[in-house]
């Protein structure tokens, strides 16, 4: 009688694991955003419930739900600073010709102007980008805000940590907002000991509800750094010793980071404090006076993540793909475009734009470079140069348009920054600034070499094979 009771409570289980599946499933066809994400979740949910369910528990979301919630409730008091700053930005508001249709649309979805009275200065490399962090600390008179994914025990955060510590005895105001997942390996005691000291430090909170305590695939993957809503520090470089190569396993990190002065800075500061919002459920009482600087570069600030009504990043990189009509080279850690994406670019190469790609040789994600490879051939038979940096890790993330357009920020050429992290990048658009970016990309494609058919078919049979399964994945990446 027992082993009958075991027998129906198992079968039982069984039809409950895969009834949820099959419900899983359902809500993986009515809310995916791509048919090949949908596909790939709902089959593993129908055949493999038992493994398949806590996977889309932890990663399957698409809509930070919890996010959106949040951010209307905060959204009377978050829009009105949005609104009251659009106005206090109309001096400054870029009137672009009526050709130059291509910036209004990143303005439509960057739900912000691009504005004038701007400097920006290229930051190449971590040495370069610290000591002007560090400067721009320095000069703090009233608030720092500082947002980072990965945080480091090591020398640099502790010089990060002492300079913040000085400023906070200084009577400065310091709010802190670090990404749990990104910084999980960030000793507890380092950030009760900011909170001790004075300084407003949280995590964003990925999972601070019940209801979305699994959900571990949404990811805070912006970099950022405000000083007195004056000076903003915007792109891929986070606080690690590796960003000063001065890891073994990386050896030299080829990095950009931006600073940017005027106007724009407030533009920055709105993500900032819905990210913040999230977080504390209060918004930090900032400068919102918008306040030139000596300079006349165009500035637009296009924030983007998984509480977006639209896919902002991965409409952003089309657009820009779209428009390009001489050259388009982008710089990525990580490629692995969508369709969309790939479509776009070979459209690129075949009307006779020179399209090149930048991907690192080294690699920090075993899974993505497999998946990049798997692309690599597709892009390649419709005129496109892929180059690999040889000189080190390769971790930027910058696209140059033509004579007119650049952007530099924290968003990769993949799924996960298109759909899944919060992100943000900086567009530019005076002929100095693109300049100095295409001189910086070409030092780095002096540094790369140019991948051609011959180096993917020797490639051995099984990395092949796990290129082909990791592309598979790619949706779920």
């Amino acid at each position: 009688m027992v082993l009958e009771y075991i027998k129906f409570f198992w079968w039982l289980l069984l039809i409950i694991i895969h009834l949820l599946g099959i419900i899983a499933a359902l809500d993986v066809i009515m809310k995916g955003r791509t048919a090949q994400g949908s596909i790939a979740w709902a089959v593993a949910l129908l055949f493999i419930p038992y493994f398949a369910i806590p996977l889309y528990l932890m990663f399957g979301s698409r809509k930070f739900s919890g996010y959106v919630n949040a951010r209307r409730t905060g959204d009377l008091e978050i829009h009105h600073i949005a609104e009251k700053l659009e106005q206090e930005l109309a001096p400054y508001k870029v009137n672009f010709l009526e050709r130059e249709t291509k910036y209004k649309v990143l303005e439509q979805l960057a739900k912000m102007p691009f504005t004038s009275g701007n400097t920006a200065e290229l930051l190449i490399d971590g040495t370069d980008t610290f000591k002007a962090v560090f400067e721009g600390i320095e000069k703090a008179r009233d608030y720092i805000l500082v947002q980072f994914y990965t945080v480091h025990d090591d020398e640099l955060w502790k010089k990060l940590k002492d300079r913040l510590i000085a400023k906070v005895k200084e009577g400065i105001r310091i709010y802190f907002l670090y990404d749990e997942i990104g910084c999980r390996l960030l000793p507890d005691e380092y950030v009760k000991e900011l909170s001790e000291q004075g300084i407003n430090i949280v995590h964003f909170k990925t999972n601070r509800r019940w209801n979305t305590r699994l959900q571990l695939n949404f990811r805070n993957h912006r970099k950022i750094v405000i000083v007195d809503g004056k000076e903003a520090y915007v792109g891929g470089l986070n606080v690690s010793r590796r960003y000063l190569s001065l890891d073994a396993r990386f050896g030299f990190w080829r990095d950009t980071h931006v600073k940017i002065k005027g106007p724009a800075v407030l533009c920055v500061q709105i993500p900032f404090i819905a990210d913040w919002y999230w977080a504390t459920s209060k918004v930090p009482e900032l400068n919102w006076q918008p306040l030139p600087a000596e300079g006349n570069e165009n500035v637009l600030v296009i924030p983007s993540g998984p509480a977006d009504d639209l896919e902002t990043c991965g409409m952003f990189f089309v657009h820009c793909i779209n428009t390009a009509r001489k050259y388009l080279w982008i710089s990525s850690p990580y490629f692995v475009p969508d369709q969309q994406i790939l479509a776009a670019l070979q459209l690129a190469a075949l009307r006779g734009v020179d399209v090149r790609i930048l991907i690192p040789e080294k690699t920090d994600n075993i899974l993505v470079n497999y998946s990049s490879y798997s692309f690599l051939e597709d892009v390649m038979q419709a005129g496109i140069k892929v180059y690999s940096y040889q000189k080190g890790f390769l971790h930027q993330k910058v696209i140059l348009v033509d004579d007119g357009f650049a952007a530099v920020g924290t968003a990769n050429l993949d799924n996960r920054s298109f759909r899944i992290n919060f992100e943000i990048m900086i567009c530019f658009t005076s002929r100095e600034f693109t300049t100095q970016t295409h001189e910086m990309l070409k030092n780095d494609l002096q540094d790369s070499k140019l991948i051609t058919m011959e180096d993917i078919n020797r490639k051995p049979f099984w990395f092949k094979i796990a290129a082909r399964i990791s592309r598979l994945m790619a949706p779920l990446q």
